[in-house]
C-alpha cells in the first residue's frame, strides 16, 4: 500500500513546489526591487568620479505606488547624473505617477530615450512570441509619450532620441548621444554619427533596446559606455543557464549587467524595474536600478 501512495505523494509534492514557485515569481520577486552597484573605468585620467543612476523599464501603471515610492527614494543616493532608457509607461494614465516616481531625481541632470512600450498600449500575447524573430510592429492604441517627454524636459532632462548633447557634471564635460527605439526601428543613427567628443571626460551612448547594429555604431564612433534596457534581463532566468530569451538581437550572455562590446566600449543592460501587465512574472531576475560609479581608466 505504501508503494501505491508514493506516486500520489510525489505528484502532490510537485504540485506544491510548482504553486510555491509561481507565487514567488508573480507576487514576491517582481516587487523585490534591487539596487545594483558597479564601478566602470571609463573616465579620462585625472577626472573626478561620477555617479550615474541608470533607470529602465518601469512599465508603470497608476496603481504602482510601491514602485513609485521605491524609485523616488533613490534620490537619497545623490547621483550626479540620471539616465532613463525607456519603457516608462504601461498605461494611458501613467504619466503623473511616473513623474511622482522620478520625484527629486528630476532636480538632478538627466537624459532619456523612449522604448517600444512608451508608444503603444500593452496587449496580451502568447509567450511563444518572445521566441519569434521579426515580430510585427504594434497596432494598439498610442500612449501619451509626448506628455511624458514634456514632463521630463520641463524639469531639465534631455531627450536623446536621435540626438547628441553635451552636459556638465561636477564641472566636467560629458558627451551624450542617443537613438530612438531600435526595437521599433525608430533609430536613426546617421543623425548622430561621427567621432564622439574628444574633449569630454567620458562619452556615453543611450538606447532602449541593445541591438548589435546600434552597439557597433556607438563602438565605431568611440563611445566609452552604452546604457540600454528592454530585455528585462530575460525576466525568467534558470540557475546555471541564465536568460531563456532576450527579446532583442543581443546574445543571452549579455542581456543583463555589465559587459564589454568590442575592445574599448562597455555596455550596461538594465534588467529594469517592471514588466508587461500581461506578463507579471520574474524568476531569478529581480527588478533593478543601477548605480554606476564611473572612475578613471587604470
Amino acid at each position: 500500500m505504501g508503494d501505491r501512495r508514493r506516486p500520489g505523494q510525489v505528484a502532490a509534492l510537485g504540485a506544491a513546489v510548482a504553486a510555491a514557485t509561481l507565487f514567488y515569481a508573480t507576487v514576491v520577486e517582481r516587487r523585490w526591487y534591487a539596487l545594483r552597484r558597479i564601478e566602470v573605468p571609463v573616465l579620462d585620467t585625472g577626472a573626478w568620479p561620477i555617479r550615474l543612476l541608470h533607470l529602465s523599464d518601469l512599465h508603470i501603471t497608476p496603481d504602482h505606488h510601491h514602485k513609485a515610492a521605491w524609485v523616488s527614494a533613490l534620490a537619497d543616493l545623490r547621483p550626479d547624473l540620471v539616465i532613463n532608457t525607456g519603457d516608462t509607461l504601461s498605461h494611458a494614465r501613467a504619466v503623473p505617477i511616473a513623474i511622482k516616481a522620478f520625484g527629486a531625481l528630476l532636480d538632478v541632470p538627466g537624459a532619456f530615450v523612449f522604448g517600444n512600450n512608451d508608444f503603444y498600449t500593452p496587449v496580451r500575447k502568447s509567450p511563444h512570441r518572445y521566441f519569434v524573430k521579426g515580430e510585427k510592429l504594434p497596432t494598439s492604441p498610442p500612449l501619451p509619450w509626448r506628455d511624458l517627454r514634456a514632463a521630463q524636459a520641463e524639469r531639465g532632462w534631455i531627450d536623446l532620441s536621435n540626438r547628441k548633447q553635451v552636459v556638465s557634471v561636477r564641472g566636467q564635460r560629458i558627451a551624450l548621444a542617443g537613438v530612438d527605439d531600435p526595437h521599433l526601428h525608430r533609430d536613426r543613427y546617421q543623425k548622430i554619427a561621427g567621432a564622439a567628443d574628444g574633449e569630454a571626460v567620458v562619452r556615453i551612448g543611450v538606447a532602449h533596446s541593445p541591438e548589435p547594429r546600434v552597439l557597433d555604431d556607438f563602438a565605431a564612433d568611440g563611445y566609452d559606455l552604452v546604457l540600454a534596457g528592454h530585455t528585462h534581463g530575460g525576466q525568467v532566468r534558470l540557475p546555471g543557464v541564465g536568460a531563456i530569451v532576450t527579446n532583442a538581437g543581443i546574445d543571452r550572455s549579455r542581456c543583463r549587467g555589465l559587459s564589454r562590446w568590442g575592445s574599448h566600449m562597455w555596455l550596461n543592460v538594465s534588467a529594469g524595474l517592471g514588466n508587461s501587465p500581461y506578463m507579471p512574472i520574474r524568476f531569478c531576475c529581480r527588478p533593478e536600478a543601477t548605480l554606476i560609479t564611473m572612475v578613471p581608466r587604470a
